[in-house]
């Protein structure tokens, strides 16, 4: 008699073993020369700037710049050889566990996923999904993109949502369309309703805080800004979905996505109707709820600030957990739990490069010690400046400093002490200069490839950093005017309240 793990193998669809989850060698290269050269431009500017720093006291377990103090210092010895070694020295700075926890989380999330596509439990719940949703599709997209910015935008989730790109992809190409619009469903709304928050406790409380603000205070017109964007994020994905469908040629990814189109026809051609039965069945119910529970742990600790740094590190536990007990359910044996697991793993390891890569950018800025240097200098070009001028001039700044730092609450603690006085130097509200700060940090999170969560993101598809910025170049253009008309009636009506 056969056994379980062997019948399941037997009538697995051919390619089962190959996970979809991996980074083409152009993409890769493409995005590695991309950061390589911008970390150059930044060990350059180690070269051409003074070195600076502002002091520093802590409150309330974080570090908070003194306004007015800046100063400074003799140019440190940073050898132009040690730009290259960078992508090994953070692995031994004070960013490294934070580093670590990302590297972890984005193998075991590579190997989990890859037992689940080996076990087939991707493709009962794909297939379970796609014909739930086959007669409701653009409003499928409309209610996934909802969904992400509401999450981001009003609870802060960010990071924890990343994975779930891994399920929306197949769906989108198996409802007729490409990964660009499974990433306009996932990818877009999470890092726009990022930028569009409303009571996101990583920008606006934060920010708020720091310049003595009631905390979520000005919600009205943040509102406002929100649905305008959602709108506009809907169309603009639903307008792509349905000229893809009509003509898939015009997708950018059209012949990256053959492979992965090719699996998922083949996997619809011995599907049951969507209906799952079995060990199948067990592995899902395992899976998902592994799922739901990080998804619970994640938006519970989000408002929790000295929980909050645990997100990731559960949500790798819960992968695991998903993926390895999920294929254990469909019936692997530990020889095919351990094969498939490694394969996965072997597939993130050009994307763990990548993010190395991304992280090295700031580690060289901090080290050669220019990046007060740099604050200094806006802070200085704004006091200067007339109030429109002026909100225009954070947001630009804010733009500048997320290139180094990626996070919010991170670049909220350096800046806001220095720009609160500001705003109240050049006759702006503080209320604008949070504003001005909430979309500098935001919109950019999805054009620069500094942004690991945006490499990432990215490394879970085809799409490589290229072909994402030539889609997405429109809507970036059309959101900084919107942006900028939001700031300059911010400005114009005293935006408070105060």
């Amino acid at each position: 008699m056969q056994s379980e793990t062997t019948k399941d193998k037997t009538n697995a669809p051919a390619g089962k073993n190959e996970s979809s989850i991996k980074i083409g060698k152009k993409a890769f290269l493409l995005s590695a020369c991309i950061i390589l050269i911008l970390m150059i431009c930044s060990g350059i500017l180690t070269k051409v700037l003074p070195a600076g720093t502002y002091d520093r006291i802590s409150s309330e377990g974080r570090t908070l710049v003194i306004n007015g103090s800046y100063r400074e210092l003799p140019r440190p010895d940073y050898p132009v050889w040690r730009w290259f070694t960078a992508p090994v020295e953070i692995l031994f700075s004070p960013d490294s566990l934070t580093l670590i926890v990302l590297i972890v989380f984005l193998i075991a999330v590579g190997g989990s996923i890859s037992v689940l596509e080996y076990s087939g439990v991707m493709e009962a719940l794909i297939g379970f999904l796609v014909v739930r949703f086959a007669k409701q599709k653009y409003r499928l997209i409309v209610i996934m993109i909802l969904f992400f910015m509401i999450l981001t935008s009003f609870v802060g989730i960010y990071e924890g949502l990343v994975p779930m790109i891994i399920f929306i992809i197949p769906i989108a190409i198996s409802l007729g369309w490409d990964s660009l619009t499974g990433l306009g469903m996932s990818l877009l709304p999470m890092a726009f309703g990022f930028a569009s928050a409303v009571t996101n406790p990583f920008t606006i409380a934060v920010a708020q805080r720091i310049a003595d603000l009631p905390i979520f205070s000005g919600a009205l017109l943040r509102i406002v800004f929100f649905l305008t964007v959602f709108c506009l994020v809907s169309f603009f994905v639903v307008r792509h979905a349905k000229k893809v469908e009509a003509d898939p040629k015009r997708s950018l990814c059209y012949h990256e996505d053959e492979e992965l189109r090719r699996k998922i026809l083949a996997a619809d051609s011995g599907a049951d109707g969507g209906r799952i039965t079995g060990s199948l069945w067990k592995a899902l119910i395992w899976f998902v709820s592994c799922i739901i529970l990080a998804m619970i742990l994640v938006i519970s600790t989000a408002r929790l600030p000295g929980f909050s740094s645990l997100a990731f590190p559960l949500m790798t536990l819960l992968f695991l957990s998903g993926g390895l007990g999920g294929g254990r359910f469909a019936g692997l044996g530990g020889r095919d739990l351990l094969r498939s697991f490694s394969q996965g793993m072997l597939n993130m390891l050009p994307g763990v490069f990548l993010v190395l890569l991304a992280y090295s950018v700031k580690h060289i800025i901090t080290t050669g010690e220019i990046m007060d240097t740099i604050l200094y200098g806006a802070a200085e070009l704004i006091r200067q400046s007339p109030p429109l001028a002026a909100a225009f001039l954070v947001y630009a700044t804010t733009l500048g400093m997320n290139f180094f730092i990626g996070s919010a609450s991170a670049k909220a603690f350096l800046m806001m002490p220095i720009l609160t006085p500001l705003a109240d130097l050049v006759g702006i509200t503080r209320q604008t200069a949070v504003l001005a700060f909430d979309f500098g940090d935001g919109f950019s999170n999805m054009i620069f490839p500094t942004n690991a969560l945006l490499l990432i993101a990215l490394s879970f598809t085809v799409v490589s950093y290229t072909k994402w910025m030539r889609w997405t170049w429109k809507l970036q253009i059309a959101i900084l005017l919107i942006t900028s008309a939001f700031l300059a009636f911010a400005v114009k009506t005293g935006f408070g309240p105060f």
